[in-house]
């Protein structure tokens, strides 16, 4: 088995070979944390050996450490001995590799990343003891978990809103650059009795149809804003002082159950001021219905807002960028809304999206293109009966999520939610089994350069 490295002077680097006592090879190599505050390199360091057969990697920052405790090893079994003792998973170089979420408080609820990595927060790949960041992998073997560009692996999230009415909607927010697509896992019944929730997608059209044009429409909708921040402010003004006084940030994220509880404070005037106008602002956008199944694809451009108690699976391109037109909470990220030149470039059409038909892959599972999209697209797999598929080989990196419980990828049981890497040279080691009604969702990039 060979596998390739960057930093390797020949281009590869043969495991196994034995040119010190446990049979292990080392790789010293500089990383870079570009989803840092501070951007630098580190040294990290790579133990390749084999673990039941299959190529494996330790990677950590402890080299002096690490190098000590392979000179006392006397076989290759002590590959999971190493790893025990420098608190560190062992991770396969050719199947898939579990993926560690980290979790990212919000105002709305929270967000629960599998690929994050940026300042806010970094996922993990490793074991149930043990972790690593996710970008150490991806330095080690960039080619063959993801596609050569660490920093371009397609983000997969899960959206977590509060059920709380109000508290628990997302920002109105349009992308300019950034592709996402959101399959609905969980209607919460507190919010939603009747297990249909909804988003704000786009315009409300029949609005649009009572003005003369779309000048005069978006000259309506961003005088409803205003008069909405005005008071939207004048009310966060009130609860940046209730926040101070019991210790806490003002960028703080906090439970809606306090924030209310502080707005008890609040003349009632004010509070019926925000929630009219509030109400009049956000007729101005489009009411879309989801229950749970649902796929929705978010062009760039339109403007949407996920309300609370919708949780969703997410896939996107991996940047940072959004224009807000408006938020029911104080924004924590930023000082002002995005309206005015949100609206500039803001598609005031709905354009509807279907998936492709089903396709049989084997007797008992289908396979539904969700999404294509120019940076990557999702597949969602379903077993109509127990079933045992070899994933086949596409030659770039793969990431799967099972929305269910009961799956087995690779020899390794995945509960609901639960996420995995799988590698570009996986080939026939990423076996799928899955028993009858069991959901997964597959995403590969588009345009890779492998």
């Amino acid at each position: 088995m060979r596998i390739q490295f960057t930093n390797d002077p020949e281009g590869q680097v043969e495991l196994l070979k034995r040119d010190n006592v446990a049979g292990l090879r080392t790789i010293s190599f500089q990383h870079y944390e570009f989803y840092s505050s501070r951007p630098s390199n580190i040294r990290l360091l790579a133990v390749l050996g084999h673990c039941s057969g299959r190529p494996v990697a330790i990677i950590t920052k402890d080299e002096p450490q690490a190098r000590q405790l392979i000179e006392a090893f006397e076989s290759l079994d002590e590959v999971e001995s190493l790893a025990e003792r420098l608190h560190s998973p062992v991770l396969s170089l050719d199947t898939p590799v579990h993926l560690k979420p980290t979790h990212i408080a919000k105002p709305w609820g929270q967000e629960v990343w599998f690929t994050g990595m940026e300042v806010r927060g970094v996922s993990g790949v490793g074991c149930v003891r043990y972790s690593i960041p996710l970008p150490w992998l991806l330095s080690l073997m960039p080619n063959t978990f993801s596609a050569g560009q660490p920093e371009q692996l397609t983000l997969l999230k899960i959206l977590d809103p509060l059920p709380d009415e109000v508290f628990g909607d997302l920002y109105f927010e349009m992308h300019e650059r950034k592709q996402e697509v959101y399959v609905v896992t969980h209607i919460d019944k507190r919010a939603w009795p009747k297990g249909v929730g909804g988003i704000r997608f786009g315009f409300n059209q029949k609005l649009r149809a009572e003005y003369s044009n779309d000048v005069e429409f978006k000259a309506a909708y961003l005088s409803s804003v205003k008069r909405y921040e005005k008071v939207r402010r004048e009310i966060d003004a009130c609860l940046d002082i209730e926040k101070k006084r019991d210790g806490l940030a003002v960028n703080e994220p906090v439970q809606p159950q306090q924030t209310k509880c502080w707005m008890k404070g609040l003349s009632v005037k004010l509070v019926e001021q925000e929630a009219r106008l509030r109400e009049q602002m956000n007729a101005f956008s489009n009411l879309m219905p989801l229950k749970v199944g649902d796929v929705v694809q978010v062009p760039c451009m339109t403007p949407h807002s996920l309300l609370h108690g919708v949780r969703t699976v997410e896939f996107q391109t991996p940047v940072y960028e959004r224009k807000i037109l408006s938020f029911a909470q104080k924004v924590l990220t930023q000082d002002s809304w995005d309206t005015e030149e949100a609206l500039q470039a803001a598609k005031l059409d709905i354009d509807p999206s279907v998936p492709a038909e089903k396709v049989e892959l084997t007797r008992g599972l289908t396979s539904q293109l969700i999404v294509n999209f120019d940076d990557f697209k999702v597949w969602r797999i379903r077993a109509e009966q127990s079933v045992d598929y070899a994933l086949p080989s596409v030659g770039v990196y793969r990431l799967l999520m099972a929305v269910s419980d009961g799956l087995t990828l690779a020899d390794q049981k995945m509960a609901a939610e639960q996420a995995a890497l799988i590698p570009a040279n996986a080939g026939s080691q990423s076996r799928l089994r899955m028993p009858a009604g069991a959901v997964a969702l597959l995403a590969e990039p588009n345009n890779a350069n492998c």
